[in-house]
């Protein structure tokens, strides 16, 4: 978006009212990976389990980073049965969010289920709502204008961290009181009528490529040789922005932090902190750029980093806390041009494929990191982990940074 066209543009509640079904959406996308996989790392490190063991649970995002697998199908077929009114990214958004439901249903029965039945079935939850993300983002690509998405972004990241509180601060917060099928069922009935508002969407009178994909139907793999450049940029800096910022949490325990308190920063502090810089990041990303705004929360969070370092190093709890609250604020900055260059890479005949291969195969990139990271700092000593992933994080913001703009000269010419 151009710096005159955001100037001519304002944000009027008419220009906010098509943003809507996105951002429920993206709610629910939220709560349903933070009640899944947010809240369990705290709350069984909290009991004493092992940094090693705790990083295991990040396998039940797995799935975020898997979709490129399957997301080909996503553009390839339509889901005719469910109706002749559902559009292409509709029908699979319904089914996906429905799918989504049923498990967190049969989720909620299984109170004292094994842990192995009990984790199979949160990756499944996680397999199908990652599964209605890229399909929506596909409906993004498809149909919001190029100038529009970065509110679009601005949404997905608003949505996220609004549902992270419900999922985290409020369902996790409130378990002792709700219990486990009560918190569960609350998350199933958050999913359900988040759907509601997108089944009004237009899909075939906003689809730009209407008939279908023209392209000969290669598989993902193709693209992703295609795509290999971006990829790698994305699953560098993925890596790297969670080696700084992904710890903290468990860092904060360590250091003596309550966890009631690790608790509300995680599940209502932080997220509130994230959907305000995500609201104001789309029109500063137009207004100053996308590479300049990616520098700028680039140098906040190797800020926010040092900080938690000497941190660590003092074990002081407030200068810890202050540290976490910055590396967000400077982190959500990030959010909007990283999310929208991505919406850019993925424009094309088949945005689900793509969207998967840039957002999912990046993800699944850096998932070895994640899980290694709470182990890594067992082994280096929260102050020695958090001054060695500096230099890393550095080094891939860099990366990325040369990539977009490499992107940009090219749109320019």
């Amino acid at each position: 978006m151009t710096q005159a066209l955001a100037t001519r543009e304002p944000l009027s509640l008419a220009a906010l009212r098509p943003l809507a079904p996105f951002f429920c959406l993206y709610v629910t996308f939220g709560a349903t990976l933070g009640f899944l996989s947010g809240g369990a790392p705290l709350i069984l490190r909290a009991r004493g389990l092992d940094l090693a063991e705790v990083g295991l649970l990040q396998l039940i995002n797995l799935p975020v980073g898997l979709t490129f697998l399957w997301a080909a199908l996503l553009d390839r077929v339509r889901l005719s049965f469910l109706g002749p009114r559902l559009g292409h990214r509709l029908g699979w958004i319904v089914a996906a969010q429905g799918c989504t439901v049923a498990l967190l249903a049969l989720l909620s029965l299984g109170e004292h289920w094994s842990l192995a039945t009990l984790l199979a079935l949160a990756v499944a939850a996680c397999a199908c709502i990652a599964t209605m993300d890229i399909a929506l983002e596909a409906l993004v690509v498809e149909t919001v204008p190029a100038e529009r998405r970065a509110f679009v972004a601005s949404a997905k990241l608003c949505g996220a961290s609004l549902g992270g509180i419900l999922g985290v601060g409020v369902l996790v917060g409130s378990y002792d009181l709700l219990g486990w099928k009560a918190a569960v069922l609350a998350c199933a009935g958050l999913d359900a009528l988040g759907l509601l508002p997108i089944l009004a969407y237009p899909e075939a009178r906003l689809r730009r490529h209407g008939g279908g994909v023209t392209e000969r139907w290669s598989g993902s793999f193709a693209r992703l040789r295609v795509l290999a450049g971006r990829i790698a940029a994305l699953g560098a800096y993925f890596a790297a922005a969670y080696l700084i910022a992904g710890p903290n949490t468990l860092a904060l325990l360590d250091l003596g932090v309550p966890l009631a308190r690790v608790g509300a920063l995680t599940g209502t502090v932080l997220p509130a902190v994230n959907l305000v810089m995500a609201l104001v990041a789309g029109g500063l990303a137009a207004r100053f750029g996308t590479v300049r705004m990616v520098a700028f929360g680039g140098i906040g969070v190797l800020a926010a980093g040092g900080l938690m370092a000497v941190a660590c190093l003092l074990r002081s709890e407030g200068l810890a806390v202050a540290s976490t609250v910055l590396n967000y604020v400077f982190g959500g900055f990030l959010g909007v041009p990283v999310f929208n260059m991505i919406y850019r890479w993925a424009q094309g005949p088949r945005p689900a494929t793509d969207y998967a291969l840039l957002f999912g195969a990046a993800f699944f990139a850096a998932m070895p990191l994640r899980v290694a990271a709470p182990a890594l700092a067992g082994w280096a000593g929260w102050p020695g982990y958090f001054t060695a992933a500096m230099p890393l994080y550095a080094g891939a913001l860099a990366c990325l940074a040369l990539t977009i703009a490499r992107t940009l000269r090219a749109d320019r010419r």
